[in-house]
């Protein structure tokens, strides 16, 4: 098969968020791609690259999600106040349109996936806004495909 094989499934995902990036479209993200950025990890610049144009869109629990990650960390003793309040100050320049996702649709989500309800909310809103989802956790990942979701990747080729 050749390059330009469109009946392959991974040129058909690039090309779909070749068109996502160029049109502008929605990506909802996940906390993991978020705190990538945030938090100036090695995956930045891409995760940067692939939004560049579109309009990001997450669940309300993002917000609480990035307030528990801060606190795991500061159990870990990995950060100080301090340097949460900066990871604060990026989170808030980031412009994500937060979108409602139903109680009852996550937590049916969560039943059938048997994963977390926050997984559920980042789910739902992906198959309610019809648009792709970047996250850096694969068992996501795993969960969106399974739901014939769109799923981001950083390095894919």
């Amino acid at each position: 098969m050749g390059e330009a094989d469109l009946g392959h499934p991974r040129t058909v995902v690039q090309l779909y968020i070749s068109v996502i990036c160029f049109l502008g479209m929605e990506i909802v993200v996940d906390t993991s791609a978020v705190l990538a950025v945030i938090g100036e990890q090695p995956e930045k610049a891409a995760l940067v690259r692939l939004t560049r144009g579109a309009t990001l869109v997450a669940p309300a629990s993002i917000h609480w999600e990035v307030g528990n990650a801060l606190s795991a960390m500061f159990k870990r003793k990995a950060i100080e106040i301090r340097d949460a309040l900066k990871l604060l100050d990026a989170y808030a320049t980031i412009p994500i349109r937060i979108a409602e996702v139903g109680l009852r649709q996550a937590v049916e989500l969560s039943a059938r996936l048997n994963i977390y309800a926050y997984d559920g909310y980042v789910l739902a809103c992906a198959v309610n806004q019809k648009a792709p989802i970047l996250t850096l956790d694969g068992s996501l990942a795993t969960h969106a495909r399974q739901l014939k979701l769109v799923v981001m990747e950083v390095g894919a080729s």
